[in-house]
């Protein structure tokens, strides 16, 4: 008598592929702290979180998160449809529908994509952005760089009435 055993080249495959673990979460509520003071608050009504070799966080149905001073008292805060946490890098990505506003001043960022450095408090963009001020909007055609309380901006490749010191026509310092 003779016996055949015949597997499907795919089953034995998929037995040794190593497969990423998904955790799901809803009516999420997340805190940032650092040196004893909350820095940050996330709320997102979904999230999921992927065990891969670099593991991340998703937020594909909105996400909001409002930045803290020290005293703690809200900075600043933003809105996107989609967030992407990249747990090593402390690093964030933001799509569609970003919006960033200082609660100071007012002044409002709105872009496509948004990358949020957790470790330097700051968010950067190489895509258009606009800072919409009470007195103007300036359009940053390559994107912008900026703390995420939006001081300190640095402009890439930009358009509109800026407001410039008087300087010095000698030294070109301000006056």
């Amino acid at each position: 008598v003779m016996t055949v055993c015949e597997n499907d080249l795919q089953v034995v495959e998929g037995l040794y592929k190593k497969k990423i673990g998904v955790e799901e979460a809803f009516s999420i509520e997340s805190y940032l702290s650092q040196d004893g003071y909350v820095k940050a608050k996330l709320s997102s009504p979904y999230m999921l979180r992927y065990q891969a070799d670099s593991p991340y966080l998703e937020f594909p149905r909105t996400l909001h998160v409002d930045f803290y001073d020290s005293t703690p008292k809200r900075e600043s805060y933003l809105d996107a449809q989609y967030g992407k946490y990249f747990e090593f890098e402390r690093k964030v990505l933001l799509r569609d529908s970003v919006v960033v506003i200082n609660m100071k001043n007012g002044d409002t960022l709105r872009t496509k994509k948004l990358w949020w450095d957790q470790n330097k408090s700051e968010f950067h963009t190489d895509d258009t952005a606009y800072i919409f001020q009470p007195d103007k909007i300036i359009l940053a055609a390559s994107g912008l760089q900026a703390a995420q309380n939006l001081t300190n901006i640095k402009f890439f490749n930009s358009s509109g009435i800026l407001a410039v010191p008087k300087s010095d026509s000698v030294s070109g310092r301000p006056s």
